[in-house]
């Protein structure tokens, strides 16, 4: 796939009034390399971010803007952050960030405000919060060792259209197993008591040894090394963490701010491990806030805005006494 064109409206100064001064500005293109965005959008792909200060609040508000075309049905667009330094998301090489201090489960929460215009079809797999890590399969943490790293990804799905593949008669798309909030392991087998609901769908690492049959492999090509993927949706067993309950909880026409226990619920989420190995350190090196498109059959359009978006490291596990990163 090639790169896409780019073009950057750069940050200005605006003002309408003495103390109302603002930043403004705007990233957007299209992959068509052969597009003339000058002309209008048109049957092109075409992807846009801007932003502007909310002089009430002083909150960022971020608006985006993604659609896909008959040559790029598959594309993504997110508001993210990123480690300021060392590896983040799926690779494995420096980034670049704005996260000085990187979070760590179960101690933190990301707080933002989602209004979502347009949603980008049925397909449209929207992120109400996407974390990112790395670490091996014996716990020790990526070393850019691609044969060895594993990107570990957990995203909360909130498209009302999107539904549930683990299923009792699918167990191949579910985690081994669910830890209620009181810490009990619900096998995936269990089909009186596993919230198959809750879960899109869990693959494992291709680089895994130990597989619980029956088990499915995440796409090796969407990153340099191996990936697991925990893929969660709007459940009463992720509202006790301030997720949404049920479907339809934050889409269009349902503007909320969400104050989210990341790390509580995170802590509670199977990914694969040698066994005897000591536990990995989920700690969290980019979270993302936006909308996978995923293989449209036509040209559709997501819009929506992001505001108050931070990141809360908690003191004493309560929405008290929380730091900002």
């Amino acid at each position: 796939m090639n790169q896409p064109l780019v073009y950057h409206n750069y940050s200005r100064l605006v003002s309408s009034g003495e103390e109302n001064d603002s930043l403004i500005g705007e990233f957007y293109g299209t992959y068509d390399l052969d597009a003339n965005l000058s002309k209008g959008v048109g049957n092109n792909s075409f992807f846009s971010v801007s932003w502007h200060k909310n002089i009430s609040t002083g909150s960022w508000i971020f608006s985006h803007r993604l659609t896909t075309s008959a040559k790029y049905p598959w594309l993504m667009l997110y508001l993210r952050a990123d480690a300021t330094e060392g590896f983040n998301g799926g690779y494995h090489y420096n980034g670049r960030g704005i996260m000085h201090k990187l979070p760590e489960s179960p101690n933190f929460w990301v707080k933002l405000t989602l209004d979502i215009k347009h949603g980008g079809g049925s397909n449209s797999q929207f992120y109400l919060v996407d974390i990112g890590s790395c670490w091996k399969n014996n716990g020790e943490p990526c070393d850019g060792d691609v044969l060895t790293d594993v990107t570990r990804y957990s995203e909360m799905i909130i498209n009302p259209a999107t539904t549930s593949w683990c299923r009792p008669d699918n167990l191949v798309s579910c985690p081994p197993y669910h830890i209620s909030p009181t810490g009990e392991i619900i096998y995936r087998n269990d089909t009186k008591h596993f919230p198959y609901s809750a879960y899109h769908l869990y693959c494992s690492p291709g680089n895994a040894k130990y597989f619980e049959k029956p088990y499915d492999i995440c796409d090796p090509y969407s990153n340099p090394q191996a990936q697991e993927l925990v893929q969660i949706l709007p459940h009463p067993e992720w509202a006790i963490h301030g997720y949404p309950e049920k479907k339809g909880d934050g889409w269009i026409g349902d503007s909320r701010t969400w104050e989210l226990d990341v790390g509580a619920l995170s802590s509670r989420l199977y990914f694969y491990q040698d066994p005897g190995t000591k536990p990995a350190r989920r700690i969290w090196s980019s979270i993302n806030v936006g909308t996978e498109i995923y293989v449209s059959q036509a040209g559709e359009t997501a819009e929506w805005t992001v505001s108050d978006f931070d990141v809360l490291v908690s003191g004493e596990a309560t929405p008290k006494g929380k730091g900002s990163y």
